[in-house]
This record gives structure tokens, C-alpha cells and sequence, in this order.
């Protein structure tokens, strides 16, 4: 196994894993949370279940709430696609 020579985008803690692109503005928005420009910021991005993996049917939070949570290719409903992450005191 060749597991310690993996470079580039193939390497394990490489960003564009978890990196997608929003279908309306372009937006670069991450899976995991956190914006890859904005460092802590916290940011929840929208998918479709039903077209995610045809489309790559990823949104941003102001084109979610724009088109009401609702898919514009099945007219499914919107969900959270980055884990909600509560603290608790």
C-alpha cells in the first residue's frame, strides 16, 4: 500500500474533499462547516438528497432561503448538508 505517497488532491487532508461549489452563485462552501477563506466562521451549507449526487445540487444559505427551500430541479426540500454542532454547557 501506497498510502504515505499520496500528494496533491489525492492527499487525505486535502480541501477539495469536503469543498463544493453552490449552483447559483459559485460560492465555494464547505461540507464541513467552515468556510476555506473565512477560517472560523461558521456557515451551513444546503443540499438535495435526491439530486446531490446527479446535479451536485449544493446551496449557499441565502440562495436556499431565495428559492424558499425547495429544490429547483425536483422541487424536493432543502436540508443541512454540514453537521450541526451544539455546545453544551
Amino acid at each position: 500500500m501506497t498510502l504515505g505517497l499520496d500528494k496533491g488532491t489525492n492527499a487525505h487532508g486535502h480541501m477539495g474533499w469536503v469543498t463544493v461549489r453552490c449552483r447559483v452563485c459559485g460560492v465555494y462552501l464547505s461540507l464541513t462547516g467552515q468556510h476555506p477563506a473565512y477560517g472560523r466562521r461558521f456557515e451551513v451549507t444546503y443540499t438535495c438528497p435526491n439530486c446531490a449526487k446527479d446535479y451536485g445540487a449544493y446551496f449557499c444559505r441565502a440562495d436556499a432561503r431565495s428559492l424558499k427551500y425547495t429544490c429547483p430541479f425536483c422541487r424536493g426540500e432543502l436540508i443541512p448538508a454540514t453537521p450541526i454542532l451544539t455546545e453544551s454547557a
